[in-house]
Parts: structure tokens; C-alpha cells; sequence
């Protein structure tokens, strides 16, 4: 049963790395031959059945997997619909999340004037207005399980494509949401009703009530969206600094609804039902003490779950305890691995996309690891190694997991869970849990006053020098192998040559991404939205041109994006960071950058009062400068040293503009330069503006690439850095046609995600869609 529940959740992981989806003729093929196979498993005696279960069950995952990806496929967004004012009435479906500039909300449409899917996500912004004669449009206060009519603009999922990036549109595909948007200002925007009375709409209206009465009891608290996280699972209640500070300590996983907490919560409900009924014969003589706390605890496991939002940790410990809880109540006795592979099994027939969340893997990983360490054993020891053994067996087994999903983990991790566990998962929580029930600010004050602590402790912990192992990302042979390894190092004392376990590991930090070799350059244009970022590289320096958008107070392409995609690539620091002018779209992420990892200097051509300009080596950008790396030269073009001194200057007309040349051919970075300066580089540079790669200039806006210009650069090769249905419309269709006419290949960012130009030979590019691209990505 068990390598069959396996090869079922291999066939579901390989369906996930699918392309495209195969057709529900192919589907019912599949179907038929796992049905043979079974039958054949079941009436035949013969040898090779195993083998044969194995197959059917992998055929049936795959099959399964694909049939529900065909069925949510199916709930789209015509293209036709995209950008066009629709009327939908509809139910508020989940935890309306408030923010800066609004409100976000999952939204279930019943109703539409025209084809849109059954599930979107919407934003309604504060201030919002369709003409500037207008008065501005109040925001309206939204709760769970309120039916509207609104009018809304969507467009289907669509997010950035990075290497080793996060995937936003997968996330979507596995909440079901097919679809995002904005409310519009109109006068038939209004609530008409009040409630839904559905069991999910009931679920989500109380917790909401008990994150508003949480929030509420603790203003101005800096721990209240912990204790949110902790009751009812909305984690977008903490805020962003305290993931990055609980990143570094590992006890990421204690601050959000663990199976820890389940499995508390489920015996807590067990304890108190046992005690009870043990002290009344009369129900002793109906049902057995075991069963009746069996199901209470089962029962209260269920009602933690549905408030925390039922996510995949809390799934996996429900699916567990599920099986536990039956075994018991039918005198049956039932194994740790065989309790584990029934929840795997139950978690992928209701989420088959699963798979694709670190959650999922980390969760039944670290479980599995747990089980690993306690079994053949011969006789149990003092509960303190048991703890420290169960610590050191979930700390090295996830290493593997921890760098190929995030490229780090924490070296603290063992010091700071083994003193959070037991604060959070057996007071924190329990405080939390009793004071969302009972109307008792007093216990919220208490908890919160015991987390603070805590935290005291845990961000001393976070701010040591070494607290967290930051490293490239592992080649998959390399996971692999230590994943081997670390299970040949966690085997019972006595095994014979536990040590060469360690060997095994070493590649997983030791082999490092390839780099360019000398004379050769690798440039890569990222996928950052409606902005700039671009990494280029040598054989050993590091160039980062522009730093993307700023996306909210807490988030831009810097720390979403830049650092990520750097730390996966193996870079360690920065040779030079170059922000070619001020707009947001381009610097945005420089001063997460410049926390984030060290610089040697950088330039730029901002204003003297830029907090950018603060940075060690800083230098103002100025045609004429020039320097080589590895066989590569850096030529900078312009703006002219005389254009700081105009003060009819305009910003992007001061882009930074880079040619970066190497033995393989060049590129030419433009930042936003317009019309004028393209005119004035003509004349300026001449030849020198020759390159076989163009970084579009300003996006492609109808005020920039003029025809001399296109014909001065003469490239082969032309990228537009652009973000999906932009409110620019960049690039201009006129422009565009201007480039086709040139003949030159035409990239775009927003179709072909980060692009990657290898100047070698021969010279390669990468298109981070085309390479990593999956059944339910747009076109």
C-alpha cells in the first residue's frame, strides 16, 4: 500500500511539470490501463503483482492529477473579456486583507454579464475615480460572505518569471483563482446582502470576527497578527520584517498553523472528553472511553482546521490524526508510515496541486524524518534525547530541501525552536485558541506579553552574524544525493559507515553554478513587471543595471526579486550596481539591494539628496567612463557631463546608457532615454552605438526609438522590458511595427519572462517561460 500511495504521488508530481495537459481521450486511455492493472493486482495470482500495483497507481495519479487540471483549465477568462468593464454579482469568499492603498478579496461570482471564471481575486483601491472631473470613489467596507454587485476589470493570471523565481501563477491555479482585477467606480457598485449563510461563508465570517476582535484588544501591538496567524491562519497578518526575522531563527513553521498545533488542540479536546467520560458509568457502558475521546479529539482537530483555513500542514495532521482516530474506534492497530502514506494520499485527491507548495514537502518531510529516527529502535531513552535526537533529525534532514526550495536555512534553527516549541505551541497558541472563544482580552494581553518575550530572545538570535546559511542553488543530482546522505547519517548508532553519509553531502554546497568563461558574457534581462532590472556577468564580477519597481511600502523587485534570483545564481556581492535615473520603475529595489548584499560602488545619475548616492563608492554616471572585467568591456555613453548642469534637464533623458561589449558581440543598455537623447547619441557616439543586443529604449513608449536610432544600433536582437497589459500600453504598437520592420528578433518580458543572452559561441538565449513553462501558465 505504501509504494503504491508513492508511485500515486509521483504520477501527480510528473503531471505538474507537464507542458500541456493531455486530452480526455488520452485521459480515459490512462484510466482503462491503471484499471487493467489493478484488476490483473487483484484476480491474478502471479509474480511482478507489486510492480504491476506500482504502475497502475502512478497511471491513476497522473490521470487524476491531469483530469482536475483539465476541469480548472476550463473555468478561464475569455481573452476577449480582459480590460472590459463586466457587471458581476457574487459572494466575498475569503478574509478581505486590507492594506495601503485598499482592500484585496477573493471574490465567488454567481452571476455576469459576461463569461468570466467562478473564482477572482479583486482589488478595490481607496480613491479610485474614471475621469478627473469626478469625486473620488469611497472605499466600501467589506466583510466575508457579503453578497455585491460590482463592476470589476480583470485580466487572467499572470506574474513574473524568474529563475529559480517565484511562480505567482501557479499559486493561483492551486487557490482556484482564475482570474484578477480591480473594482471600478460605478453608481450600481453596492451590497445586497448582508450574509450568505454557507457553511464556508459561515467559517470565514468567524474568522474574521475573531481576527477584527484580536486586532482590536491589541492596538498598536507589534505581536497581534502573530496571534492572528496562530488562531485562525491568516499569515498576511504579520508583517514583513517578522518573516524575515523568523526565516533566519527556522521557526517559520511555529508561526502560522503547524501540525504541532493541530496535533495539541486534537489531544486537548481528546484529554478533556476522556476525563469526563470516565467519571460517568452510564456513558462508559454506551461507548468506551478510548472511542469517545478518539472522536472528540478528531472532532476538535476538525473545527482548529476549518478556522486556520485548512492549509497543507494542517490538511497532512487532520488526514493523520483521521486515520489514528478510525483505527482506534475499529480496535485496529495502524503504523506511523502507513498513518503518513494515507494522508499523503487523501491530501493529493484533494489538492493534487499540493505538490507544487514548499509547504507540502517540508510538512510531510519533516513528519517523515520523525518516524525515520523512531522506529527500530530497542528501547526508548530519556525523554530529553528523544527531543534532541527528534531536533537534530528534522534540522539535517531538511537541509536538502531548505536550499534547493530557498537557498538557505538557519544555523540557529536547532537553539531557537528548541525554546519556541514549547512557548508557542503549548501556551502561545493554547492562550490564543481559549481567548478567541471566550470574550477575555486579558488572556490576549497575557499571550502577547509571553510572545514578546520570546521574540526578544528569537531576534537577538536572528541578528548574530551567522545566524543563517545563504548559499547558490544545488543542482538537482546534488538534493539528491544528500538527501541519501543525510538519511545514511541519521541511522541508529552502530551502523556501519555512518560517516560516509557526510560525503555525500558536500556536493550540495560545493558545487557552484557555471559562470562565463573569460571573454564571455552572460546578460539577463528579469521579468520585474513594468520596470527595469538586468543582471550582467563575467567570469567573475557581478553588474546589476537598474533595480525594478517598488510595489508597496514592504515590497519591491529588490527584495522579491533582485536578491533571490542573486543568492540562486551563486552571487556572493556586487561589482557595481548602476540605477541609470529616479523613476520608481527603475529604482525601486536599490536600497533593499544594498542591504541585502554587499557593493563595491555604485553608480547613478539621481539628484545630490538621493539616499542612494549615500552608498559607499557612489559615483555620478557620465559619458566617457569605462573599465573592463575578465575580457568584457563597460563603456558608459551617456548622459554627458554637461546635462547636470541644465536645469531644464528631464529624468529620463539622464538615463545611464551602458554598451557592454564583449568577443562574442555587445549589448546596449538605454534605461529611458526619449527621442532627444537618442538624436544627441547619434551624433555623439556614431559607430560606438553598434550592438547586436538593444535594451528597447524606454520600454518602447511612442516618445523613444526613432528610426535613426534603430538604424544607428543596428541590432539583432531587441528586448522590451514591459509588464503585462501595462496601463503605458507599452510598447506602442507603432514602434513596435518600427522595430519588426528592421527585422531584428523581438522579445518582450511580459511574453517571454526574464531573457537570458549568452555571448559565447554559439550564442544562446533563454527564454525563462519557454524553459520552465507548465500547463496552466498564460500565453
Amino acid at each position: 500500500m505504501r509504494m503504491s500511495i508513492l508511485a500515486f504521488a509521483a504520477g501527480v508530481w510528473v503531471l505538474q511539470q507537464q507542458a500541456a495537459l493531455p486530452g480526455w481521450n488520452v485521459l480515459a486511455g490512462l484510466a482503462a490501463v491503471s484499471a487493467g492493472l489493478t484488476f490483473a493486482v487483484l484476480k491474478l495470482r502471479f509474480g511482478g503483482r507489486r510492480a504491476l500495483a506500482v504502475m497502475a497507481a502512478a497511471l491513476a495519479g497522473f490521470a487524476w492529477a491531469a483530469a482536475l487540471g483539465q476541469a480548472r483549465l476550463a473555468d478561464a477568462l475569455p481573452e476577449a473579456n480582459e480590460g472590459r468593464d463586466i457587471r458581476v454579482t457574487g459572494v466575498v469568499a475569503g478574509l478581505p486583507q486590507a492594506y495601503e492603498n485598499g482592500v484585496r478579496f477573493d471574490f465567488a461570482v454567481e452571476s455576469s454579464d459576461a463569461a468570466v471564471p467562478s473564482r477572482i481575486s479583486l482589488a478595490w483601491y481607496r480613491g479610485w475615480r474614471l475621469e478627473e472631473s469626478d469625486e473620488w470613489h469611497a472605499l466600501q467596507e467589506l466583510h466575508a460572505g457579503e453578497r455585491w454587485q460590482l463592476v470589476v476589470r480583470l485580466k487572467r493570471p499572470h506574474g513574473n518569471l524568474n529563475p529559480q523565481g517565484f511562480d505567482y501563477e501557479a499559486w493561483l491555479f492551486e487557490r482556484g483563482v482564475r482570474a484578477t482585477g480591480y473594482v471600478r467606480a460605478d453608481d450600481g457598485n453596492r451590497r445586497l446582502a448582508a450574509f450568505v449563510a454557507r457553511p464556508a461563508h459561515v467559517v470565514e465570517r468567524l474568522r474574521e470576527a475573531v481576527r477584527a476582535r484580536f486586532l482590536r484588544a491589541l492596538p498598536e501591538h507589534d505581536y497581534a497578527g502573530v496571534l492572528v496567524a496562530l488562531a485562525v491562519g491568516d499569515q498576511r497578518a504579520i508583517d514583513g520584517g517578522l518573516w524575515q526575522i523568523f526565516a533566519r531563527t527556522g521557526i517559520s513553521h511555529l508561526m502560522s498553523i503547524s501540525g504541532l498545533h493541530v496535533t495539541m488542540v486534537a489531544a486537548l479536546g481528546a484529554w478533556l472528553v476522556s476525563f469526563f467520560w470516565r467519571r460517568r458509568p452510564a456513558l462508559m457502558l454506551r461507548l468506551p472511553a478510548q472511542k469517545a475521546a478518539a472522536a472528540a479529539g478528531w472532532a476538535t482537530a476538525f473545527a482548529y482546521c476549518l478556522l486556520a483555513g485548512f492549509g497543507v500542514p494542517a490538511q497532512r495532521t487532520l488526514f493523520m490524526l483521521s486515520v489514528v482516530a478510525l483505527a482506534l474506534w475499529l480496535g485496529r492497530a495502524a503504523s506511523g508510515s502507513r498513518v503518513l502514506a494515507l494522508a499523503l494520499l487523501l491530501v493529493l485527491l484533494a489538492d493534487p496541486w499540493a505538490v507544487l507548495s514548499a509547504g507540502f514537502w517540508l510538512s510531510f518531510g519533516a513528519v517523515a524524518l520523525l518516524f525515520f529516527v523512531s522506529s527500530g529502535r530497542l528501547a526508548p531513552r530519556h525523554w530529553l534525547a528523544e527531543w534532541g535526537r527528534a531536533q537534530w533529525a528534522v534540522t539535517l534532514g531538511l537541509i536538502p530541501a531548505l536550499l534547493a526550495l530557498f537557498q538557505q536555512f538557519s544555523l540557529v534553527s536547532p537553539i531557537a525552536n528548541a525554546v519556541a516549541i514549547p512557548v508557542v505551541s503549548f501556551v502561545v497558541t493554547p492562550l490564543a485558541l481559549i481567548a478567541a472563544v471566550l470574550p477575555f482580552d486579558a488572556l490576549l494581553l497575557l499571550a502577547h506579553q509571553i510572545l514578546a518575550g520570546l521574540m526578544a530572545f528569537v531576534e537577538w538570535l536572528a541578528g548574530l552574524p551567522l545566524a543563517v546559511w545563504q548559499q547558490h542553488a544545488p543542482p538537482v543530482w546534488a538534493v539528491g544525493l544528500a538527501a541519501l546522505g543525510c538519511a545514511w547519517l541519521l541511522l541508529p548508532r552502530g551502523f556501519p559507515a555512518r560517516g560516509v553519509g557526510a560525503l555525500l553531502i558536500f556536493p550540495l554546497v560545493l558545487v557552484e553554478p557555471a559562470r562565463p568563461a573569460v571573454g564571455e558574457l552572460r546578460l539577463t534581462v528579469l521579468d520585474v513587471g513594468q520596470g527595469l532590472a538586468v543582471h550582467a556577468q563575467t567570469a567573475s564580477h557581478d553588474l546589476v543595471y537598474d533595480t525594478g519597481p517598488q510595489f508597496s511600502p514592504d515590497a519591491n523587485s529588490g527584495n522579491r526579486i533582485l536578491l533571490p534570483y542573486l543568492r540562486a545564481a551563486g552571487v556572493r556581492r556586487l561589482d557595481g550596481l548602476i540605477l541609470t535615473h529616479e523613476d520608481k520603475d527603475h529604482s525601486g529595489g536599490a536600497l533593499s539591494l544594498l542591504d541585502g548584499l554587499p557593493v563595491a560602488w555604485t553608480s547613478s545619475s539621481l539628484p545630490d539628496d538621493h539616499p542612494f548616492r549615500e552608498a559607499p563608492g557612489h559615483r555620478t554616471c557620465i559619458d566617457g567612463q569605462a573599465w573592463e572585467w575578465d575580457g568584457v568591456r563597460f563603456e558608459m555613453l551617456h548622459p554627458e557631463a554637461t546635462g547636470y548642469a541644465s536645469a531644464k534637464r528631464k529624468s529620463n533623458d539622464m538615463s545611464c546608457v551602458l554598451k557592454v561589449s564583449s568577443a562574442y558581440g555587445s549589448a546596449l543598455l538605454t534605461g529611458d532615454i526619449e527621442t532627444i537623447s537618442e538624436q544627441a547619441l547619434s551624433k555623439r557616439q556614431g559607430e560606438r552605438l553598434r550592438a547586436d543586443v538593444l535594451l528597447a529604449p524606454h520600454h518602447g513608449s511612442r516618445t523613444s526609438s526613432s528610426p535613426e536610432f534603430l538604424a544607428a544600433v543596428g541590432a539583432e536582437t531587441v528586448v522590451f522590458p514591459v509588464g503585462y497589459r501595462n496601463r503605458f500600453r507599452h510598447p506602442n504598437e507603432a514602434v513596435w511595427r518600427r522595430y519588426e520592420e528592421t527585422g531584428a528578433q523581438l522579445l518582450r518580458t511580459d511574453r517571454d519572462g526574464a531573457v537570458t543572452v549568452e555571448f559565447a559561441v554559439p550564442r544562446r538565449l533563454t527564454f525563462e517561460r519557454a524553459a520552465r513553462r507548465r500547463y496552466w501558465h498564460g500565453r
